[in-house]
């Protein structure tokens, strides 16, 4: 199951800069997972889980597999995009594809880096690239709903239900708003999330500061942190220059850095973590002597589905899923330990997955 994020941005705001940084980062932990360089714009990188480590240690895990995301680096968008500027549509299509939108921002003044506009304005970059965007998803659905007509005619319900989705997502774009703005009821979801709208996406704005502003932030990036919460969106600060550096040590050398500049974390720690919970998704882990690995799925997931994501035939054959939680068990020692103190549950079809539960799941072949 990949989930894949976006990067975007204006071109100069150092979003080619993250996206190698996290690559050199993911080439690095290739001992962890297997990585590999799909497209020369797209990478996959483990997603950090200090928890995973904790469960090898408890039960002697040859191996360590971490869940893992994959980014894909967009080309940089400019003004007229959704006309073909720059590009346009092919970027546009590939934004299309992807599961989230990570929005590069420069936050930082340098006048060796040119800016496209010739000013730095975060808030005013992100309503650039909003804009391509909402055009291009108002000509989609003008297209698309002409191709509906006669469908719609003819009474097709999947056809009815397009078009509904579709006006309801050209008012709010009128009205200047994204299509992510529209409350859609859970009947409608899996269609909405067929229309494959531009500005549906979940956005996460990355704001790229001065290495000397890292731990921080600045004015810059407090615009970005009050325009995010008004749009219910989120944002991280990250120094892609530090990232790119960092991603050149090896861990031991890494935090002493990080520890110099006041960072806890590596920002692009932050930033998938951010990812993650962008795209609703949670945790579970299986665990044994020869591996402890992480598995991704969205929240709400029941656990016949959870199961599936391992193999579809522990889904098709599901009979029951032997849970532990997390806390439960690192404070008795593992598997035994939470077993003996009754702390093992044995859980049905309809149970709903929690994040950070150890499972082990029993079907029929």
């Amino acid at each position: 199951m990949g989930f894949k994020t976006g990067i975007v941005g204006l071109p100069n705001v150092g979003k080619s800069t993250l996206f190698n940084a996290l690559t050199r980062t993911a080439a690095a932990q290739a001992a962890n997972f297997p990585f590999c360089t799909i497209e020369p714009n797209v990478g996959e990188v483990a997603v950090p889980d200090a928890r995973l480590d904790k469960l090898a240690a408890i039960a002697g895990s040859k191996q360590i597999i971490p869940t893992r995301m994959t980014f894909v680096d967009i080309a940089g968008l400019v003004k007229g995009a959704s006309k073909g500027e720059g590009l346009g549509n092919q970027f546009l299509a590939n934004i299309r594809e992807c599961d989230a939108i990570a929005h590069v921002l420069r936050c930082f003044e340098d006048g060796d880096v040119t800016h496209v506009e010739g000013r730095v304005d975060p808030v005013a970059d992100a309503e650039v690239i909003e804009t391509e965007l909402m055009i291009a998803d108002m000509e989609s659905i003008e297209k698309r709903l002409q191709n509906l007509v006669r469908k719609v005619k003819g009474g097709d319900k999947e056809a009815i239900q397009q078009e509904r989705l579709l006006k309801t997502a050209l008012v709010a774009l009128e009205a200047g708003r994204p299509a992510r703005s529209v409350d859609v009821a859970e009947d409608d979801r899996r269609a909405w999330g067929m229309l494959q709208l531009l500005t549906a996406k979940p956005v996460l704005y990355v704001c790229n500061v001065a290495e000397a502003e890292a731990a921080t932030g600045n004015a810059h990036s407090e615009a970005v942190a009050r325009m995010a919460a008004e749009q219910g969106a989120a944002s991280v600060v990250i120094s892609a220059r530090i990232e790119e550096e960092i991603s050149q040590l090896d861990a031991e050398e890494a935090q002493m850095f990080l520890a110099e500049l006041g960072l806890a974390e590596a920002g692009l720690d932050r930033l998938i973590k951010a990812g993650y919970t962008l795209l609703g998704l949670q945790t579970y882990f299986t665990v044994g002597p020869k591996e402890a690995r992480a598995w991704t799925i969205p929240k709400a997931t029941p656990a016949p589905r959870a199961a599936g994501v391992i193999h579809g035939d522990f889904e098709r054959g599901f009979i029951r899923a032997e849970t532990i939680a997390f806390d439960d068990y690192v404070a008795f020692g593992g598997e035994q330990g939470a077993k003996d103190a009754g702390k093992m549950r044995s859980e049905g079809k309809g149970y709903v997955v929690q994040d950070g539960d150890v499972m082990h799941f029993l079907f029929n072949t």
